[in-house]
């Protein structure tokens, strides 16, 4: 059976999960080092949930499965998925893989709450700034008191893009 590696990076609005990931896969590029990149935000908007899903759990592992189905066939076998509490759902997303092998490294992205207001208050210019800041804030608590033993805490404050993207894919061994 084929093993694969999955790379979770989680962490609340503003840590830089996006932004990392996307810095992680073009040095992953310049390396020749084969991979594929999901952002989760993107597989579970839908309204409303679908009836008996209000979580949008199992839509999402719908919706990751059909696209690593499209990655694996194409002989993908590295995964770097992010989203905020992706570091709590290392099971349903190896399901949504297909099971087997998985070989899980947990990445907890944090930053200090003058840090995530500031870049929030960047990106988001609608009505929503204060409960989405109030928000991160709360997730970042949790996914710090719920984070699987073994996950690596990387911090963004003050640093560049690069330099942490360079840390997770160390701490990945990739």
């Amino acid at each position: 059976m084929t093993a694969y590696d999955l790379l979770l990076i989680g962490g609340g609005s503003g840590v830089g999960k996006s932004t990392v990931g996307w810095e992680m896969s073009a040095l992953l590029r310049e390396a020749a080092t084969a991979h594929c990149l999901i952002e989760g935000d993107g597989m579970d908007q839908i309204h409303p949930a679908p009836e008996g899903d209000p979580h949008r759990t199992a839509v999402t592992e719908r919706n990751i499965a059909a696209v690593w189905a499209n990655y694996a066939a194409l002989g993908q076998r590295r995964l770097i998925y992010t989203n905020t509490v992706s570091i709590l759902e290392a099971p349903m997303i190896g399901r949504a893989m297909g099971g087997g092998e998985v070989r899980v490294t947990h990445v907890l992205l944090t930053a200090g709450e003058a840090t995530v207001r500031r870049r929030l208050a960047l990106r988001e210019t609608g009505s929503q700034l204060g409960v989405h800041i109030e928000r991160s804030l709360r997730m970042a608590r949790r996914l710090s008191d719920e984070a699987p033993a073994g996950t690596v805490r990387v911090a963004t404050d003050g640093r560049t893009v690069p330099d942490v993207a360079a840390e997770v894919l160390r701490a990945a061994a990739w």
